[in-house]
């Protein structure tokens, strides 16, 4: 089938790896705080991490965990996984055991990859017992760094490093690349077989995994690639702030890059400065990000001093990007900011504003090669609306995914007449255009992350003194929204917000924390009796209009799926 100018490959996502090795070999794929490797060295990592993936009994249909943060052993592993046949699943660092268990059990996670390190190691190591992991991979967060910062690491940060048991249920990483990387092939059908399991909340607000195949994955890659004029393959760098566990970072920063040869300078976290010194050292020339990013490097911008010369392509996406965010990050840096739309469950790239013409305020672009984006009635989803006329936006492409792992009635639900329903209400304008209007699902979007309420709900029904609860999304200046949390508590107990913020900490990731836990005598009820939240909404929305602008400054990026 046709799509766009020419077909659009459907491959293997590791042959992305392969390819990038045989033509860009001595070139730098990663740079991780200053340790590089060449593109032939990722490629044998990869391959010997392979091979021991294949020693420990992957293959197709066994699903795999990365628990990591942006690191080498990310890339490695992603592409080694799905080298030696199995599925990659992506694992917030920052969750919660709930969380942590609920999506292991519901995936069937047999084997995780996680690093040595306090904050991370032990939530994983307790899966081990209460739930379907059987192994762990431990990776050695002390390997990865320069000679010179392996050994402060080592002797300042030893309290950081976690305990890790020499048994047969623990693999450390260096174990696991102890081969020749002689990879035992699998023939991969790339329109089928399943190269990832992405988490998201669909339609519905519940996470599900979306099941992308690896032609959906190297579709989207190069629809992305095609969309950016003017790419040098082995030339340019990528900065890779946004965690590569999201759909975004995935698929914009790690496989693109991987495609065109660029060097993925690759930061574990989110701070500001660090972020401001590495774009002026490592002058990259690509920065993918969310709104909540770039208003921060505007904020940094206005104090003068940031070299941000050599940025020349900066997409965002994840949560609406203000007009006023983009005119001035543009002004500020002179290099065009477009934003595009996507879901996970487009592996995620839909739509994007033309980076080399005129984009239109307020939409977030055109469709990518060979994607359709339809608008059809809410009500009657098999009337598809023309030009201008407000629906719900559903979408067509190689990039969409094959459906929702082990919900049959969620994946029926999820298309009209073979078209993804995204669950969003828009338009598209005349010259093709796709517009948001609204969003249908409850799923609070905060810094480019999904938020989902009935998680928190969840949790603060844990609690012993919470009776109802209703979470919602507030609007947020700097993350887009942030979560609300609603509670009546039960009769005679006794609690305050401080007391549900303590017992939320152990519950749920620091995204997801609500900034503000109101405690109510009652709270708002349908006529049948169901918790609402439009009304504490509409409440809420009322506040933000009256209140005066501000626009406050951010010190860090939280991660969250």
């Amino acid at each position: 089938m046709e799509y766009g100018d020419s077909p659009l490959p459907l491959r293997p996502v590791h042959a992305l790896v392969d390819e990038a090795a045989a033509r860009h070999g001595k070139r730098p794929a990663i740079d991780f705080l200053g340790k590089r490797y060449s593109y032939a060295r990722l490629a044998a990592l990869v391959a010997r991490a392979a091979r021991g993936f294949q020693f420990l009994g992957v293959r197709k249909g066994v699903r795999v965990g990365l628990c990591l943060p942006n690191c080498p052993y990310f890339v490695i592993s992603y592409y080694a996984v799905l080298k030696a046949g199995g599925t990659v699943v992506n694992f917030n660092p920052l969750y919660a055991e709930p969380e942590l268990r609920r999506q292991i059990d519901d995936s069937g996670t047999v084997l995780m990859v996680t690093l040595d390190l306090k904050p991370i190691y032990p939530k994983v190591a307790a899966m081990l017992d209460t739930s379907a992991l059987e192994r762990v991979v431990i990776c050695s967060m002390a390997a990865i760094l320069p000679p010179g910062k392996s050994l402060l690491f080592a002797a300042l940060r030893r309290s950081e490093m976690a305990d890790i048991p020499a048994d047969l249920r623990h693999i450390p990483f260096a174990r696991l690349i102890a081969n020749d990387g002689s990879v035992r092939e699998v023939a991969i059908d790339p329109a089928r077989d399943l190269a990832v399991l992405q988490y998201t909340g669909g339609t519905t607000g519940e996470p599900k995994g979306a099941m992308l195949t690896h032609a959906n994955l190297t579709a989207n890659t190069e629809q992305t690639r095609r969309w950016v004029p003017g790419i040098r393959p082995g030339q340019e760098r990528i900065v890779g702030v946004l965690p590569l566990f999201h759909v975004f970072a995935m698929t914009v920063v790690m496989n693109l890059g991987v495609a065109v040869g660029a060097e993925l300078i690759l930061l574990p976290r989110f701070a500001i400065r660090e972020l401001m010194r590495v774009v002026a050292r490592k002058r990259p020339t690509m920065l993918p990000g969310v709104p909540t990013l770039y208003a921060a490097v505007n904020a940094a911008l206005d104090g003068g001093g940031n070299d941000v010369s050599t940025l020349r392509y900066c997409i965002c996406g994840g949560a609406p990007l203000p007009l006023e965010m983009r005119s001035r990050f543009e002004r500020l840096t002179g290099c065009r900011l477009v934003e595009g739309y996507g879901l996970s469950e487009t592996s995620p790239v839909a739509t994007i504003n033309p980076i080399d013409g005129p984009a239109r305020d307020g939409s977030v672009g055109k469709p990518v090669a060979g994607t359709v984006v339809e608008v059809r009635e809410r009500d009657n989803p098999a009337r598809v609306l023309g030009p201008y006329e407000h629906g719900e936006i559903c979408i067509r492409g190689p990039q969409v995914m094959a459906g929702y792992w082990q919900r049959p009635a969620d994946t029926a639900a999820a298309f009209a007449d073979g078209a993804l329903r995204t669950g969003d209400v828009g338009y598209v304008d005349g010259d093709g255009f796709v517009f948001l209007v609204d969003r249908i699902k409850d799923v609070i979007l905060c810094g480019g992350f999904n938020v989902y309420p009935r998680v928190v709900e969840e949790a603060l029904y844990r609690h012993p003194a919470v009776a109802e609860a209703v979470v919602i999304g507030i609007p947020d200046p700097y993350r887009g929204q942030s979560p609300k949390a609603f509670v009546r508590l039960k009769d005679g107990a006794r609690a305050d917000a401080e007391d549900l913020r303590r017992h939320l900490a152990g519950e749920i990731s620091r995204i997801e924390m609500p900034g503000d836990i109101e405690i109510r005598a009652e709270l708002p009820k349908t006529a049948v009796g169901k918790l609402t939240r439009a009304e504490l909404l509409a409440e809420e929305l009322a506040k933000a209009a009256a209140a005066p602008p501000h626009s406050p400054i951010p010190s860090a990026l939280e991660t969250r799926r």
